[in-house]
């Protein structure tokens, strides 16, 4: 089998390495975990991850139904802002409606029917390296603030989500965080059947205190009577994917300068925003420095500086780390690139092209 570049390459083995960690959380703690699908949708692996995990949370009507019709388990349906039709629909096939707001609540409670429903608490704290994911920055937009209103739309609920993490990998600041929201809204969160923390907590990484993470969510549990749900979704897919790359050309200006057929704005466009660089797997480190970057038009479409063990030169490959969360589901075809195919590595080893995209593809994306 002939792989063509660009490709996003999967490994199921390290996906499973994460899954561990959650099952280990899951069984300890008591905790439910579903996936977080607006950092990950890629339905050719979710036969395995359904194995590790208790559903999806979504982010749209259409997150949300993909999580039925693939993942095929529990379906929590949110949205910053539902228009009637939209709750109509998703109230067919979820298991939890949660809205982002009272007035939201309030006007599509009677269209959500039996479904029990949700609602997003912003407790004003949050823990983000980044203010563009902070989603208790200044004015946010995201969940109720006012304490009384809540409370007066709490015989409406069945939960709450706070979602207010964003790459926390400080275990003393979320059980500090934590903490406090059990203390502000103990007299709703006893009236409930389940809380969510949302996502944006690094537990899988190396070292976290995995044991008393668990301790801290059964805690919690035990103390409101509630079923407690995690949204993972880098954490679970942190570290199991690479851009793999192919050197088109190498120009001098001041420095080595070598371009790939790939681009970090239409295929790692987080790191653009984010004004990030990803790591290179591949080829090693060493002492030659180079800028890699893509082939677009952008001046900006730079993947960085990199000094690596020899010098970069046409038809050389360049594998990129973390190419899973917040990248496929970013994927566009801006220059009209050909998007990256999609490849699995299989848990026996078997690697499996499982997507490829070609013009049609692009010219169906437009009018």
């Amino acid at each position: 089998m002939t792989l063509r570049t660009p490709y996003y390459l999967i490994d199921e083995q390290r996906l499973v390495h994460n899954l561990e960690v959650v099952d280990r959380v899951r069984a300890t703690s008591g905790a439910k975990a579903v996936l977080a699908l607006k950092c990950f949708s890629t339905w050719g692996v979710f036969d395995v991850m359904a194995q590790h995990l208790d559903g999806t949370t979504s982010s749209s009507l259409y997150e949300a139904r993909l999580g039925r019709e693939q993942f095929g388990k529990e379906v929590h349906a949110y949205s910053v802002a539902w228009s009637a039709d939209e709750v109509a629909e998703v109230a067919g096939f979820a298991d939890k409606v949660i809205f982002n707001s009272v007035r939201q609540l309030q006007m599509h409670k009677a269209s959500a029917g039996a479904v029990p429903l949700g609602l997003r608490v912003n407790p004003g704290i949050s823990y983000s390296h980044f203010d563009l994911a902070d989603p208790a920055r200044p004015h946010s937009r995201l969940g109720v603030t006012d304490d009384d209103e809540l409370r007066a739309a709490a015989a409406d609920l069945s939960g709450l989500m706070f979602h207010f993490n964003c790459e926390n990998e400080d275990f003393e600041a979320l059980n500090t965080a934590i903490g406090n929201i059990s203390d502000r809204y103990a007299d709703v969160l006893h009236e409930m059947d389940w809380i969510s923390l949302g996502g944006g907590i690094s537990f899988t990484e190396p070292d976290y205190p995995v044991d008393r993470f668990s301790t801290m969510l059964r805690d919690l549990a035990d103390r409101f009577g509630v079923q407690i749900y995690l949204e993972p979704g880098e954490a679970v897919i942190t570290g199991t994917a690479q851009l793999v790359t192919t050197v088109l050309d190498v120009v001098h200006n001041e420095v080595d300068i070598a371009i790939v057929d790939a681009s970090v704005e239409a295929h790692m466009l987080d790191h653009l925003i984010y004004c990030t660089h990803p790591r290179v797997d591949a080829p090693s480190g060493g002492s030659h420095p180079v800028t890699i970057a893509g082939r677009t038009c952008l001046a900006g479409d730079v993947f960085g500086e990199f000094a690596l063990e020899q010098p970069l030169r046409v038809g050389d490959e360049v594998r990129f780390a973390d190419a899973a969360g917040y990248t496929m589901v970013k994927t566009t075809w801006f220059n009209g690139l050909r998007m990256p195919s999609i490849v699995v590595r299989r848990l026996d080893g078997d690697v499996e092209i499982v997507r490829e995209f070609e013009y049609d593809d692009f010219k169906r994306s437009l009018s």
